[in-house]
C-alpha cells in the first residue's frame, strides 16, 4: 500500500530525508507516524502529522532536527532528518490511521504505535563515524 524509502548510513552531523509514498491510498485522509524501533527496544515514535497539517508533534529526542511535511500533489509524507546522531541508529517505519478529524488525537496518541493500523516495511537508518 505504500513505501518507505531514503534511509541510508550518513555521518554524525548529517541528513536524511525519507519518504512514504501510497500509490493507491490518498494519504490526506490518513494521519501519518514515523515511529523506529532499534536493536532490543521497542517502537519509539518520532513524528506524526494528523490530516490538518497544523497537528503535528515531535518526540523529545527529535525535536528542532527532524520536520515531518506532506506533499499531497504527490502523495508521499517525508521526514527530513538534520543534525543525525549515533542513537538515532534504527530501522524507520511509516505508518498510517485513517480519520477525518484530528479532534481527540493528541500528542500522546499521535506518536503510539498502537493508534496505527497500516505499516510499510522499514527502512534502515544508520549513523556512524
Amino acid at each position: 500500500q505504500f513505501v518507505e524509502s531514503g534511509g541510508g548510513s550518513v555521518q554524525p552531523g548529517g541528513s536524511l530525508r525519507l519518504s512514504c509514498a501510497a500509490s493507491t491510498w490518498d494519504l490526506s485522509y490518513y494521519a501519518i507516524g514515523w515511529f523506529r524501533r532499534a536493536p532490543g527496544k521497542d517502537y519509539e515514535g518520532v513524528s506524526c502529522i494528523g490530516v490538518n497539517d497544523g497537528t503535528i508533534y515531535h518526540a523529545d529526542s527529535v525535536k528542532g532536527r527532524f520536520t515531518i511535511a506532506r506533499d499531497n500533489a504527490k502523495n508521499t509524507v517525508y521526514l527530513q532528518m538534520d543534525s543525525l546522531k549515533p542513537e538515532d541508529t534504527a530501522v524507520y517505519y511509516c505508518a498510517a490511521r485513517e480519520q477525518y478529524t484530528d479532534y481527540g488525537f493528541p500528542r500522546d496518541r499521535c506518536l503510539n504505535n498502537v493508534e496505527y493500523n497500516y505499516w510499510g516495511q522499514g527502512t534502515q537508518v544508520t549513523v556512524s563515524s
